[in-house]
This record gives structure tokens, sequence and C-alpha cells, in this order.
């Protein structure tokens, strides 16, 4: 196999990536990302408060994914070919107006159209925030991926916890609390945006050698390889996020408190791995990352329905580490597969994260009242090995014309 040459060589005049402005972005991923929590986190309040069935919870559930899933590849398509460099403080006030509504929302239309203008905002943020993270990135793309994710990992878990501690014990109206949120996030945005807009008055650089360089049948057979990958990690990410705790209450019969504790060391070990995922891209290839963190990972989760308790924390551990390295690692490379469309890229890769993660959950709550929560777990221990179609993978650096068949890279 073909070893990828490092996607980042500095040299002494080469743009130094701008921290201030990944900081900048990485905190604003942070604010987005607890808000979209918060919304899942606060559905009892409206299932009691307005006697909503659980089928209507479920409508609001797909309103919801529908605007924050399905529309970030229309918007990133759009924002590609007409730039807006404050769309994204925009897109966070329909999130600002999500939340006003949702505070004084008295009726089920009412909720719905409040939890589709949340997700809007959502739809908007992500696809022209990871564009914002490639342009501060100074070559280092994937480390400036990482920086930008990890703030939405800190985010996710973040939004529950306010939700328990704000929202449930005060009622609905304290929801509007979280405008201020909004708000400042939309503060910090307008800043990155002045920043976006000088940016596009610089000349162009003349893209590296990407896919570009591929046959379009070949670029198209490596989205797909890509598109499996995704499948792989956030279907096997989501009976982690959604059952861990079910099934260490029943598999080892742990108290409530410590299978949470269990939870919270997965979700650290998730962080750190999205820290690193990227610049371990930046310096040994992006494909060796992608082959190793997802491949790499089934003798882990192969293992994991078989051991202990204590060894479990070990293995969810290494599990959440590896897999979300690879998420980093996968959105530089499909960003490098298809130069010029980073928007379009960017929003059909976290849609497909946000729509994979909740689809998941549900067939496998479903599955689990069908067979059982450890069936489950010995099931989905076999999806990393769908790994095996990095083989397939162009090197994008020095990528290997093969007359539009998909062929695995040559070994040597």
């Amino acid at each position: 196999m073909t070893t990828e040459s490092p996607s980042h060589t500095p040299s002494p005049t080469a743009p130094q990536p701008s921290f201030r402005v990944l900081g900048a972005i990485s905190f604003s991923h942070f604010l987005n990302d607890t808000i979209q929590s918060l919304m899942l986190a606060i559905y009892p309040l409206f299932k009691s408060g307005l006697g909503l069935s659980f089928a209507q919870i479920g409508l609001i559930t797909l309103a919801f994914q529908c605007t924050a899933s399905l529309l970030q590849p229309l918007v990133g398509f759009y924002t590609d070919r007409n730039p807006k460099p404050y769309s994204l403080a925009l897109g966070m006030g329909c999130t600002l107006t999500g939340l006003l509504l949702l505070s004084v929302a008295a009726s089920f239309p009412a909720v719905l159209l409040a939890a589709a203008l949340v997700g809007t905002g959502s739809s908007v943020f992500h696809p022209e925030s990871a564009r914002v993270a490639r342009m501060a990135s100074g070559g280092r793309h994937g480390m400036a991926q990482s920086i930008f994710q990890v703030g939405g990992n800190a985010g996710a878990a973040t939004g529950p916890l306010l939700a328990a501690w704000i929202v449930l014990p005060n009622g609905q109206r304290s929801i509007a609390v979280f405008s201020l949120v909004a708000l400042l996030a939309m503060i910090v945005l307008i800043g990155i945006g002045r920043w976006y807009r000088q940016r596009q008055r610089q000349p162009a650089k003349t893209p590296q050698s990407t896919g570009r360089d591929l046959p379009r049948s070949r670029v198209l057979q490596t989205l797909a390889v890509l598109l499996a990958l995704i499948f792989s990690k956030f279907f096997y990410l989501a009976s982690i996020n959604s059952y861990l705790i079910f099934y260490l209450m029943y598999q080892y019969d742990l108290p409530t408190q410590t299978a949470q504790y269990h939870l919270f060391y997965f979700l650290a070990s998730v962080a750190a791995g999205t820290l690193l995922g990227g610049p371990i891209g930046d310096r040994i290839g992006r494909r060796q990352v992608i082959w190793v963190s997802i491949l790499g990972v089934a003798p882990f989760t192969l293992a994991l329905p078989y051991v202990g308790p204590t060894l479990s924390v070990v293995l969810t551990m290494i599990i959440g580490f590896m897999l979300a390295s690879a998420f980093p690692a996968i959105l530089v490379y499909a960003q490098e597969l298809f130069p010029g469309r980073i928007g379009t890229v960017s929003g059909l890769f976290f849609g497909l994260a946000f729509g994979l993660a909740g689809i998941g959950a549900a067939v496998l709550g479903k599955l689990a009242d069908l067979w059982g929560i450890v069936a489950i777990y010995q099931i989905c221990a076999f999806l990393p090995l769908i790994g095996l179609l990095a083989i397939f993978l162009p090197d994008l650096r020095h990528p290997i014309p093969t007359n539009g068949q998909l062929k695995p890279a040559k070994a040597g």
C-alpha cells in the first residue's frame, strides 16, 4: 500500500494558522451545539406541559433533524457559489428566534415551527463555520477542523446539563435565557464575518494536487467509500451515546450513577480523539488516520460485549478516541477530493453525521426492544469492519489514475 505523504509540509513562507479565528469559531461551535443539544433535552417539559404524545415528540424531532441535517448540503452548495460572510450570524439569528418562540409556544404547531428554526440555524452554521476553519488553518487543515469540532463536542455534552439545572426546574419560560447564548454567538460570528470578508478580498492561491487529478468516476467511487465509513462510525457511536448506560446496568448490574460515569469517560475520550485526530492526519496523512481509526477499532468493539465492567471502561475509551479521530480526517479528505466545494462537502458530511446518529438511535432502540440490549452490542461490534473499504481510498497527494475503475492502492 502506498504511503501517503504528509498533507502539510510547512515552509518558511507558509501562512500561519489564525488561532484567534479558530478559537472564536470553536467557541461559537460550543455555543451552537449547546443550544442544539438543549433542544432534545427539554422534550419532557413539552410532553407534560402540552400533553403531547410520543408520536408528536417524534414529529418535533423530525422537524428539527430535517432542517438541521438535510438543509446543510443545500446551504453549502449555495454559499460555495455566493459567499456570504455574515451568513453565520444570520443563521444564529434563526436559532435565537426559535428559542424565543419555544419559551412561549402554547401549541404543538408553534413548537414544530420553533424546532425548525433552531435546526435551520444549525444548518447554516456547520458548513460555513467549517469553511472558516479551513480558511484560518494556514494549511494545517486537520488541526483546524479538530479545534473547530471539539467545541461542538463540548457543547453537545453541556446542553443536557444546562437543561437539567435551568430549564426543567424553572419551566418553559426559562428557555428564553438561552437566547442570550445565541446573542453572544451572534456577536462573535459578526466578528468572524468581518475577518471572512477581508479574506475574500485577498487573491486566491492555486490549490495543490487534489481530487481534480482523478477521473470523475473514481472521485464518485471514493465519495461512496467515505459515506460508507461515515455510516460505520456514526451508527456505532449511536449505540454508545444512546444505550451505553442501559447496557452497563443490564449486563453488569451497575447503579445508574456509576454507568453515567462510564459514559462521561467515553465522551471525554471522544473529545480527545476529535482534538488530536486532525493534527495527526496533518502529520502522517489523512488516509492512514482513516484506515487505523475505523478498521483498527474493530478488535476493541468485537471484544467489548465479552469483558467485565472494569475492562469495558478501558475499551470504550479506546473506541471513543479512535472513532472520533476519524471525522476530522474524513472531512478534510473529502474537502480535498472536491476543491472549490468546501461548503457543499462540509454540509453533506455534517448533515449525515446528525442524520445517521438520529436514525441509528431509533433503529437500534427498536432492535433492542426485539432482541435485547446485549445483542445490539454484539451486532454493532462488526460495523467497524466496513473500514476495510479504506483500502480503496486514493492518495490525493499522489493520485493513481485507474481508468475509472475502483482499485486498491498499490502495495509497496
